[in-house]
């Protein structure tokens, strides 16, 4: 089992079920505590319990991608209260778009922390198992955004679907010209993945901010590699979606 550092005062159990990993963290109404993350096929409401009995908490609050895993959750919380991230609750940011219910409750995290912690208008990348781009307006509403294949789907898929090209492991390439089947795949997937989403930016600016200042942040798992080195992102916050759980937590304070 995975033990969590233990905050000061915890008021919050924060959970954030993304499709790969699950991260978790306590938190108090002004910061977190360091992350913990586990597989998501291994999250259940037994692990859920050992962590809450470590902790008097006030709430969990959750964003989940995978409503197999909510069970889970429920199960373990008993009687304490549970906050479902969603467009229901109070975000700290409006929401413009045609289906509401249909925003994964991270990226509507993600609008929530980017907004308090960096200003409006915004674009957050979150290079996860997708890599999503979440566009926040200058009013303050999530107007929608971009989906694209993670980094580690789209290698898997050469290694899954080739005879002879091998499992990559990710790291920055020395060249761009490999002298070998595993530097020219390192190569292709770093340097190609960030001219993708070197021009998903482009063409965002352009079409919402054409001419305008925008804060453009980087989260997940990839950020520090492949973000580091495009200079079209602002800065990397590898626990943004937990501060938005954190921040609407405050919002929603005694709902």
């Amino acid at each position: 089992m995975v033990t969590l550092p233990q905050a000061m005062s915890s008021r919050y159990l924060l959970i954030d079920i993304s499709n790969s990993f699950t991260k978790l963290a306590f938190a108090t109404h002004a910061r977190i505590a360091r992350s913990s993350r586990i597989a998501t096929r291994t999250l259940s409401a037994v692990y859920l319990r050992r962590i809450l009995k470590s902790r008097q908490i006030d709430k969990i609050v959750v964003s989940s991608v995978v409503p197999a895993k909510n069970r889970a959750v429920k199960r373990a919380a008993g009687k304490t209260p549970v906050l479902w991230l969603g467009t229901r609750a109070r975000l700290g940011v409006g929401v413009d778009y045609p289906a509401p219910k249909t925003i994964g409750a991270d990226r509507l995290a993600n609008a929530a922390a980017v907004a308090a912690l960096y200003g409006c208008p915004a674009i957050v990348v979150d290079f996860g198992t997708a890599v999503t781009f979440d566009i926040v307006s200058a009013e303050r509403k999530y107007i929608g955004g971009v989906i694209a294949p993670g980094l580690e789907a789209m290698t898997n898929f050469l290694y899954q679907r080739t005879a002879l090209l091998p499992k990559l492991s990710l790291r920055e390439p020395r060249r761009a010209v490999g002298r070998s089947t595993i530097d020219a795949m390192r190569s292709g997937a770093i340097f190609g993945y960030r001219g993708l989403v070197r021009e998903i930016i482009r063409q965002i600016r352009s079409e919402e901010f054409a001419g305008g200042k925008v804060h453009v942040v980087a989260t997940g798992g990839y950020a520090k590699l492949l973000a580091a080195k495009l200079p079209e992102i602002d800065a990397i916050h590898p626990n943004l979606t937990l501060e938005g759980l954190r921040l609407v937590a405050n919002l929603n304070a005694g709902t």
